[in-house]
C-alpha cells in the first residue's frame, strides 16, 4: 500500500508505559503497518546478556540481531525488573544502541510501510519519517498500567515497587549521552493520561488520513 506514491512510516516516542506500544501497534493494525518495538529489542538483548553472560558482549549481540526473527520477541517475557534494569543500562552504551540502531534501519529498509516504536525513534532511527508521534501521561497513571501488565505475571508485585522502577527508567532514559529520550521538533503530542484505546486511534489516525489526502 502507498500513500501519495509513497510509503507511510511511522515513529513513536516516548517514557515507558506511556501508552506508545499500545497506540503503535493500534496504528500499525488499522494502517497494515509492519511493527517493530526497539524497547523490546533493548529487553532482549538485556535478555541474552543476562542468560549467556559472554565475554565480548557487543560481538555476541551482533551474531544474535544479524540472525533474529521479530516474531521471537513475542513469545518470551521480557517485562521482569531485572530485565528492565538490565536494559537501562546496556541502553547507555553507545556500541549496544548501534548494534541494536542497524537492525531498527534494516528493518525500516526491508518494510517500507512501517511503525516503530521506542525512545529515539523520530531522532535517531527514523529521523525522516513522514508522522512522527510523541506519546506522555503522569508517572502515577503509567506505574498502574505497567502494574497491571506485570501482575499478571508476578502476582505478587507492589505498586510503589513499580512506581519506583518507572521513575528511575525516566530519568535514566533523559539523561544518558547516547541518544537520550526527546520529543522531536515536528513530533505530534499524545497524552494518553484520559484517553482509552478508542480515543488514542482516533486522534493518531486523524494524521494519517491527513497524510493520505
Amino acid at each position: 500500500m502507498k500513500y501519495k506514491n509513497r510509503y507511510l512510516q511511522i515513529s513513536c516516542d516516548g517514557g515507558a508505559a506511556t501508552g506508545k506500544s499500545t497506540g503503535a501497534k493500534l496504528i500499525s493494525k488499522k494502517y497494515k503497518l509492519k511493527f517493530l518495538s526497539s524497547g523490546l529489542l533493548y529487553r532482549y538483548a538485556a535478555f541474552l546478556i543476562l542468560k549467556y553472560n559472554p565475554k565480548n558482549k557487543i560481538l555476541f549481540l551482533k551474531k544474535k540481531f544479524k540472525k533474529l526473527n521479530n516474531s521471537v520477541l513475542k513469545k518470551i517475557n521480557l517485562h521482569t525488573p531485572e530485565i528492565s534494569e538490565h536494559s537501562a543500562i546496556i541502553a547507555k552504551n553507545n556500541n549496544v544502541r548501534m548494534v541494536l540502531k542497524n537492525y531498527q534501519i534494516k528493518f525500516s529498509k526491508k518494510y517500507k510501510n512501517c511503525c516503530i516504536e521506542g525512545r529515539d525513534i523520530s531522532t535517531k532511527i527514523l529521523p525522516n519519517s513522514n508522522i512522527k508521534f510523541f506519546f506522555k501521561c503522569n508517572l502515577n497513571t503509567a506505574s498502574f498500567r505497567r502494574y497491571r501488565e506485570l501482575k499478571k505475571v508476578n502476582k505478587k508485585i507492589k505498586l510503589k515497587d513499580v512506581k519506583k522502577a518507572l521513575r528511575i527508567r525516566n530519568i535514566l532514559d533523559t539523561s544518558r549521552k547516547n541518544s537520550p529520550l526527546l520529543k522531536h521538533i515536528d513530533s505530534i503530542e499524545i497524552d494518553t493520561g484520559k484517553l482509552n484505546k478508542k480515543a488514542m486511534l482516533k486522534k493518531m489516525s486523524k494524521y494519517v488520513e491527513k497524510y493520505k489526502d
